[in-house]
């Protein structure tokens, strides 16, 4: 038998088969079909999670557990990756660790909400969800909506963690023409531009929603109902995994180029809501609401534009593909040539070295000081010891002096009666 206060190996697998969270699968949680497209997903995942919301249940720990189960497998469904993966493997192709949740940050006490915003500061994406007393309230229709007439602009502000409700009335015409929201922080606030859709009881129910972005001065979002497919680019997609290779980071790219969910409004009244997303602090903003019939040629522009993306990211993942192999390839000449020089470099040493072993002379040996260098050098002291080079040098230099001396030596008569 075990020591009292431990456990066998056996004792352990059997406890940690008994704690293992037995998940189940993200379209039950969900209440969906496998069919399902994004938005109708996105919808279940909302109505779940407002309905066992901590702040709505409180001590209750199987509407925690609920919340719990609901958010994971909206992370599971919501990212094309990772549900194209449980859908060919299940949970074991999914890291469960990894999943990224989406906070609620009027739910965080002051202190998270400091690390949130630390994080953040330093790089980290931290993704953020709409208030659940922001979206209940909409649902129970007990929010203010101020009307906004097409073409008018409104610059206003909001509080951390509040939205601003707007409507917008429009005609068949206006509504065939194309209908674009665009929203814009000259102080770089983070928002959420929202779209909500009326129920039959009278609440609101969130159906779109775009994170702000950096975009020149500013930080923008907008929704544009063109009557065709206009996509949204999910720049939050493998971000983590892109900080850690550039490579990555430019073949993922173009991954979070997801088709919004609403293409096209019909006539008649609209709802769409700024909510602040700043941890601390308000969002000024200014919000306009346009018709696209005055914007034909740009309406072409992006169709077009939007066309060529799609082709591109086809072309990335097929250029991907190759780009490794000769990656690959040019690591491994790369290694090969660091190789070859090495053992060049080790030949040759060898050869050096043999080519100086032919040799019966001692090798030289320094002298270690500057004293016995100096003293090497002494001039001969006899005429035999010196060279005949110095000794024709000298005997010039004494023939030479000998002639100046006879020359200052020469004696001169003066005869001192006549004068000079």
């Amino acid at each position: 038998m075990p020591a009292h206060g431990f456990s066998s190996k056996g004792d352990k697998d059997k406890n940690e088969a008994k704690t293992k969270v037995q998940r189940r699968d993200p379209y039950e949680s969900l209440g969906v079909s496998r069919n399902s497209t994004d938005q109708e997903i996105k919808t279940a995942y909302r109505k779940m999670a407002l309905k066992y919301h901590p702040d709505k249940n409180a001590n209750d720990p199987k509407a925690a557990d609920m919340f719990k189960e609901v958010t994971f497998s909206y992370n599971i469904l919501s990212d094309p990756d990772k549900r194209r993966q449980y859908d060919t493997a299940g949970f074991e192709a999914i890291e469960s660790e990894s999943q990224d949740l989406e906070l609620d940050l009027s739910s965080l006490g002051t202190v998270n909400t400091m690390f949130a915003a630390l994080f953040s500061k330093l790089g980290v994406p931290i993704k953020t969800t709409v208030s659940a007393t922001v979206l209940e309230e909409a649902l129970n229709g007990a929010v203010t909506v101020h009307p906004l007439q097409l073409g008018q602009s409104l610059l206003k502000k909001v509080e951390k963690q509040c939205a601003h409700f707007y409507c917008v009335t429009v005609t068949e015409k206006e509504a065939q023409a194309g209908l674009v929201c665009r929203v814009q922080s000259p102080d770089k606030s983070k928002f959420k531009l929202l779209y909500f859709e009326q129920e039959e009881n009278g609440g609101l129910s969130l159906a779109l929603q775009e994170d702000s972005t950096k975009t020149g001065k500013v930080t923008s979002a907008g929704m544009y109902f063109l009557g065709f497919p206009v996509y949204r680019l999910d720049q939050a997609v493998n971000t983590v995994a892109a900080a850690k290779d550039p490579d990555t980071a430019f073949f993922k790219k173009l991954d979070g180029f997801q088709p919004c969910e609403i293409s096209e409004l019909k006539a008649g009244t609209h709802i769409f809501s700024v909510y602040g997303d700043n941890f601390f602090k308000s969002a000024s903003y200014t919000i306009e609401v346009l018709c696209a019939a005055p914007f034909s040629e740009e309406k072409e522009k992006l169709r077009a534009v939007e066309a060529q993306i799609l082709t591109k990211r086809v072309e990335l993942s097929k250029f991907e593909t190759e780009y490794r192999e000769v990656l690959a390839q040019f690591t491994e000449m790369t290694s090969r040539y660091a190789q070859e020089m090495q053992a060049i470099d080790d030949l040759l040493k060898q050869r050096n070295a043999i080519h100086a072993s032919y040799s019966t002379t001692p090798p030289l040996k320094r002298s270690s000081s500057g004293s016995k260098s100096r003293g090497s050098f002494k001039e001969p002291k006899t005429e035999e010891e010196r060279p005949a080079s110095q000794t024709n040098r000298k005997k010039y230099w004494t023939k030479d002096r000998l002639k100046k001396k006879k020359w200052y030596n020469i004696h001169l008569k003066v005869d001192k009666t006549k004068p000079c």
